[in-house]
């Protein structure tokens, strides 16, 4: 029986590149299945592709195989590896900082790097600028289908090796809350920050208790303001901004039907600081 393959790029899919990926997948065992993670990381983004890494992977079943390749380095001398988390999934990808969140906040057990003379597409050798489709594809086919074992991937290294993206801790000192802007929720706007639900908590918040939010970067402050802690976009008023619990426990900062990034030009990553503390509840004249 095979386990499901799973592929995360920055390619988009305007070309053949994605698709490529695909029929080497599926020409290594056609039982396979496939699903997409995104092919929509921004170029080049590695922390974003580290992120949804993170936002997904616990969801799947142990013995998925995902296989992300945002490699702006791709035939240099970074190397090309294979992580098994505590949790039993494994992750095909370059090692470049794309598994930053998932080895804090998940675990990885043991890790090898890819031995290309043995997990490469046959025929491939003269391509240096395509590793998703020679190298990452084949080999994540290969685990996946079973065809070869994780010990078979290549040799083996030390997990605590594997390369990190500077990624701080949220803290709560005097009354204030200071975390960082992890990502967008794209469509929408949103911000995610990496401020777990129960950080927040031991600020006192009860849902609909203000808030004063200020976001920053280190060279100057990009917004600060008082807001609600809701339920949801249904605890606010249309254009209002409001803090809420997101998917993943962590808090997100929001407008109701609105685009905070693009409001107030936000962006991700850890220079972009957000700090939270309790402020006197809004009352608004009706």
């Amino acid at each position: 029986m095979t386990n499901p393959l799973v592929l995360q790029t920055d390619f988009g899919l305007c070309d053949g590149a994605v698709c490529a990926m695909n029929g080497v997948a599926i020409s290594v065992e056609p039982s396979l299945r496939i699903f997409d993670l995104t092919h929509e990381i921004p170029p080049y983004n590695i922390w974003e592709a580290s992120y949804r890494l993170y936002q997904t992977v616990s969801y799947w079943p142990a013995g998925t195989v995902f296989v992300s390749v945002v490699d702006p380095g791709v035939g240099s001398g970074r190397r090309s590896i294979a992580a098994k988390t505590a949790k039993d999934h494994y992750i095909i990808t370059p090692d470049n900082g794309t598994l930053t969140h998932i080895k804090k906040s998940i675990g990885i057990t043991a890790a090898r790097e890819i031995d290309e003379t043995i997990n490469r597409l046959p025929n491939s050798e003269e391509s240096y600028t395509f590793h998703g489709r020679d190298v990452y594809a084949y080999t994540g086919a290969r685990l996946a289908a079973n065809v070869i074992t994780f010990e078979e991937v290549g040799r083996e290294i030390p997990a605590d090796s594997i390369i990190e993206l500077p990624k701080k801790d949220p803290v709560l000192q005097n009354g204030v809350i200071e975390g960082n802007i992890d990502t967008l929720d794209v469509r929408f706007g949103n911000l995610w920050t990496n401020i777990d639900s129960s950080l927040f908590k031991q600020l006192g918040a009860n849902f609909g208790d203000s808030f004063e939010v200020t976001i920053s970067t280190e060279s100057r402050q990009h917004y600060k303001n008082i807001m609600t802690f809701g339920h949801s976009f249904a605890d606010s008023h249309i254009g209002e901004p409001l803090l809420y619990i997101n998917s993943l426990y962590k808090i997100g900062v929001a407008i109701n039907q609105g685009s905070f990034a693009k409001a107030y030009h936000i962006e991700t990553g850890a220079k972009w600081k957000i700090t939270i503390q309790k402020a006197a509840k809004i009352i608004y004249n009706k």
